[in-house]
């Protein structure tokens, strides 16, 4: 059960390792762009390639798709990046339901792990494995793999590194939990609770208004920010060049100290170094003042 491209990774990686899955389940397909032509999902894509059954229910407690999940007597389902599940369907299989979530739970429970972890500075984050119930990510940990968080690294190379991580992560669980069931033992899990945690930090669903560069902070936490969020969404601004104001500029890339386009911060300036203004080409600094200097000419 998955639907962006973090999850098809790992559904590869077990069609290709030989585990015998049985179906597929993902969003429903949505229009996109301007002409509205519908859009699978990652997963879906993925799924029709290698010739696998997709389910797309709008509704989880859809009485037809219950029966039809049923009927596939999956003995173990696996979640990756999906939605919240009812407890019919993730209590359904006769080994349950594991979640692959990207980060060291109980850390950054939530929609939007990656991107906190990146804008909180975290030096280090990782991926867990877990079984599912009711309350979302709070399930007993299976495995955990921690990882290094580059200083300037954006969110963008660390969810590719997390979902190489994880889809490994997904292999060695899936291992796990066929070898308790051969030999008829419990699986090894750890209750979230017995995990020492001070200050649990959240991971709440990321919204535009949620992305506005706020001026008020630190030099640190604004190149945190930017890099929490590039390549996507995208932090944004409204800045004003040589006596224009631009609205909701998308900012992907910044550097300590003043540079060609610079914002105050509370304790000094930072140079915006990779920008796109509304309806233009994401470009560097330099090659965005010259267009403006030769448009204006």
């Amino acid at each position: 059960m998955g639907t962006p491209e973090f999850a098809v990774a790992p559904l590869k990686a077990l069609v290709e390792g030989g585990y015998n899955i049985v179906a597929v389940v993902t969003m429903p397909d949505k229009p996109a762009g301007r002409g509205h032509h519908v859009q699978y999902s990652a997963v879906k894509e993925y799924a029709l390639s290698v010739g696998l059954p997709v389910l797309q229910p709008e509704k989880l407690k859809d009485e037809t798709f219950i029966e039809e999940l049923r009927s596939y007597n999956a003995d173990l389902q696996i979640v990756v990046a999906f939605r919240m599940l009812p407890e019919v369907v993730w209590a359904m299989p006769r080994l349950g339901t594991f979640n692959l979530h990207a980060s060291l739970l109980p850390q950054y429970r939530g929609a939007a792990p990656i991107n906190w972890a990146v804008i909180n500075g975290d030096k280090e984050t990782g991926v867990t494995t877990f079984m599912l119930k009711h309350e979302i990510d709070t399930g007993n940990i299976i495995l955990q793999e921690r990882m290094p968080i580059g200083e300037d690294e954006n969110v963008g190379s660390v969810h590719d590194r997390l979902m190489e991580l994880g889809t490994e992560l997904v292999l060695k669980t899936v291992d796990l939990i066929d070898e308790s069931d051969t030999k008829g033992t419990p699986l090894p899990t750890t209750p979230q609770d017995e995990i020492a945690a001070e200050d649990l930090r959240p991971a709440p669903k990321i919204f535009k208004e949620t992305c506005e560069i706020d001026t008020t902070k630190t030099v640190a936490e604004v190149h945190n920010f930017v890099r929490g969020l590039s390549p996507y969404p995208a932090a944004w601004c409204n800045l004003t060049i040589g006596g224009t104001t631009y609205e909701n500029v998308k900012v992907f890339a910044t550097q300590k100290g003043k540079g060609a386009i610079s914002l105050q911060c509370a304790d000094g300036e930072i140079s915006l170094t990779e920008l796109q203004l509304p309806g233009k080409k994401r470009m560097n600094a330099k090659d965005l003042l010259n267009g403006l200097q030769n448009a204006h000419r």
